[in-house]
């Protein structure tokens, strides 16, 4: 049996990264806070200045640093066939949505453990293909669901499975993606063609479906409609005032658009601020220069409405499940909350309402209100970020599944209903998840 390096050192977890950027950053600091748990040994990047940058940040030897993920690969090839054990524990795949397939199955052949940013993958082949992988090779498996790790998703959800508000039979759940936040990632950016990557209810909001698959399970999806459409996104609405202008930096009502390029990104970096979103835009560190670069000649400096985007800007999602319960769900751009979700959960004896921060408690039997304040400890996603790969080092130290509260069929199953979802959306008609299942299967020769 191969052996991972770290095994010699039980608390010790070592991780490879592949793809440092926004979300692969985000799971690796936790390495950097928690440096007696968890330790990151090797990186495949191939932006330089980000490679680079990386690198240093986390003390990685040269020889673990790679611009490409096939050379990460080959490099633990060679390491399994001469001393016998991989170059670390388990591999984040934080790369774009159509790699994860590929990733994921080449390092769950080899043995490594998993964390695979979100969504599973972008094709129903590639997810069914993972999932078979991934059970055969016996590996952890994480999924960047991360609301189920937050410090306030956890909170109702144990309240939830308490069963003290007696059944849960309808939930309804907002995703207020926020405008600038679509503009920025599902107009000009990564998520803005379905060819590209997929359509937005999964690349935005397949762990918002997760979650309420989470809550309501053991009962299953059994039927879902969606309805929804790219709206406002289109050379149709584009202001007559900005004329032929295809880029902000020329535009002449530049200041007067919600959506100006100018407004998003250089504006910020010129009072210092170097965060998302005006990280994602240059390698290595943004300023006024490689912004202003950025603007004139990338994607993200063109005008909203002269964009090749084809992604939903707002959908709705009605779900029935086994027990008789139902959900809905909302994904919105036009938003000035970003990602601050809105939560309504109806029980046969309570309530709870919650804004992702903060929740109130109702108990109809009592008559009594409770509100709550999960502490937030300060990563993204109200804690979900860090709760998640903390659930994965552990489970990986433990090598207990279980530590992550799903399992990759699970994973599959919450996707599955995405994909039906959008069925319904194109097709018109209310889709019957288990024939569709059925169907997908039989199609796909899975």
């Amino acid at each position: 049996m191969v052996k991972s390096v770290a095994n010699e050192s039980r608390e010790l977890v070592t991780l490879a990264v592949i793809g440092c950027g926004q979300r692969g950053k985000n799971y690796a600091k936790y390495a950097l806070s928690e440096p007696t748990s968890c330790k990151i040994v090797a990186i495949a990047e191939p932006r330089q200045q980000t490679c680079q940058l990386f690198a240093q940040a986390h003390k990685i030897d040269d020889a673990l640093v790679f611009n490409d993920w096939e050379d990460l690969l080959k490099a633990s090839a060679e390491t399994i066939e001469t001393l016998g054990r991989r170059l670390a524990d388990g591999v984040i795949v934080a790369v774009h949505d159509r790699m994860h397939r590929d990733v994921v199955l080449a390092f769950a052949a080899q043995g490594y453990h998993i964390l695979c940013e979100k969504p599973m993958a972008t094709s129903l082949r590639d997810c069914f293909e993972m999932e078979a992988t991934v059970k055969k090779a016996g590996i952890i498996f994480g999924m960047g669901h991360v609301l189920r790790y937050s410090p306030y998703t956890k909170a109702i959800t144990e309240i939830v499975r308490s069963g003290t508000l007696g059944e849960l039979v309808n939930a309804v759940h907002v995703e207020p993606v926020g405008f600038y936040h679509f503009a920025h990632s599902y107009v000009r950016g990564n998520w803005a063609r379905e060819s590209r990557s997929s359509f937005s209810l999964m690349t935005k909001s397949c762990h918002d479906i997760d979650i309420l698959c989470h809550w309501l399970s053991p009962a299953t999806p059994t039927r879902v409609s969606s309805f929804g459409s790219l709206h406002h996104f289109t050379k149709d609405h584009k202001p007559a005032r900005a004329g032929s202008a295809v880029r902000c930096m020329e535009c002449p009502m530049e200041r007067e658009c919600p959506y100006s390029a100018k407004k998003i990104y250089l504006d910020p970096v010129c009072r210092g601020e170097t965060g998302w979103p005006v990280s994602t835009l240059v390698d290595g560190i943004p300023d006024i220069e490689n912004i202003t670069d950025a603007l004139h000649n990338g994607p993200y400096g063109k005008c909203v409405y002269e964009s090749d985007n084809d992604v939903c800007d707002h959908q709705v999602v009605n779900i029935e499940f086994s027990s008789g319960a139902t959900a809905s769900f909302t994904m919105v751009a036009y938003t000035s909350l970003i990602c601050d979700r809105q939560t309504r959960l109806h029980f046969t004896h309570g309530e709870i309402v919650g804004d992702m921060s903060t929740f109130t408690v109702t108990d109809f039997c009592t008559g009594r209100k409770t509100k709550h304040y999960p502490k937030n400890e300060g990563s993204g996603h109200g804690g979900g970020d860090l709760g998640l790969i903390r659930a994965f080092v552990e489970a990986v130290r433990t090598n207990n599944q279980a530590c992550l509260d799903t399992h990759v069929t699970e994973v599959l199953r919450s996707h599955l209903t995405v994909f039906a979802a959008e069925s319904s959306r194109k097709e018109g008609k209310v889709v019957d998840c288990v024939e569709y299942e059925r169907h997908v299967r039989t199609e796909l020769g899975m």
